[in-house]
């Protein structure tokens, strides 16, 4: 039986990933890390796939993303929904997922779908007011409010927040659950990891955006190394109260 220490030895020696807290990335294809994964070894996946195909079936109308997204063909290149056999490995490797975008893809019928409601988007807006994630767990639909990612943390044109990811950990993980995310993005999921302390399994096909990510986790994972001897210490007067 393969520990998950063994996969990420060997995933490591195939793909030369990087190491920060609890979260092990890579810059490589998603198909091909999942191509080395043992079936249901991951608890669950949280992913976030592009869903366009650049032949104006999906058309981009979102404020800045949309302006950004004509001119810029770097994005342009990677904006293309994964095949079929991207989901049937997904649900090979994991035991439950939730699929940011479920909506633009051919899923299995869920009535647990998940909606994250962009509190700081007005209806005469022209960004969605909110984002749809399909999911496998067998509960009733959930809403997450909060604001949409702005200011100087934004590295990805579809970042999403931290604190999103965090609730998601912390309805749909459990302690000690191993997750994989195949489209790492801006690094809020590995951030929200390593802040829960979850061990994360994350690609990311683009070397700009992975380069990005890695410096936006490591600042993050400094900052938190700084406010835990303060934690600590308050934890311990605490316990003298």
């Amino acid at each position: 039986m393969t520990t998950h220490q063994d996969l990420i030895d060997n995933l490591m020696c195939k793909f030369n990933g990087v190491q920060i807290g609890k979260a092990t990335l890579f810059n490589c294809d998603c198909n091909d890390l999942m191509a080395h994964v043992p079936e249901n070894h991951f608890e669950l996946s949280c992913v976030d796939p592009p869903y366009g195909d650049f032949n104006g079936t999906i058309v981009r109308t979102g404020g800045t993303w949309s302006k950004k997204y004509q001119r810029d063909n770097n994005i342009k290149k990677w904006d293309f929904a994964p095949t079929q056999d991207y989901f049937d490995e997904l649900m090979r490797v994991s035991k439950n997922q939730i699929i940011w975008g479920g909506n633009y893809f051919v899923l299995p019928p869920s009535k647990h779908f998940l909606i994250w409601e962009k509190q700081t988007i007005s209806e005469g807006f022209s960004m969605a007011m909110c984002e749809y994630a399909w999911s496998s767990f067998l509960e009733n639909a959930k809403l997450f409010k909060y604001p949409p990612q702005r200011g100087s943390d934004g590295i990805h044109p579809t970042q999403k927040p931290v604190a999103l990811y965090e609730w998601l950990l912390t309805n749909y993980a459990k302690q000690g659950d191993k997750i994989l995310d195949t489209h790492l993005g801006s690094g809020s999921h590995a951030i929200a990891c390593n802040n829960l302390g979850f061990e994360l399994t994350a690609c990311e096909l683009d070397t700009d955006y992975f380069d990005a990510s890695i410096k936006r986790i490591e600042q993050a994972s400094k900052q938190a190394a700084l406010f835990e001897p303060a934690q600590v210490a308050k934890a311990e007067q605490a316990s003298f109260l």
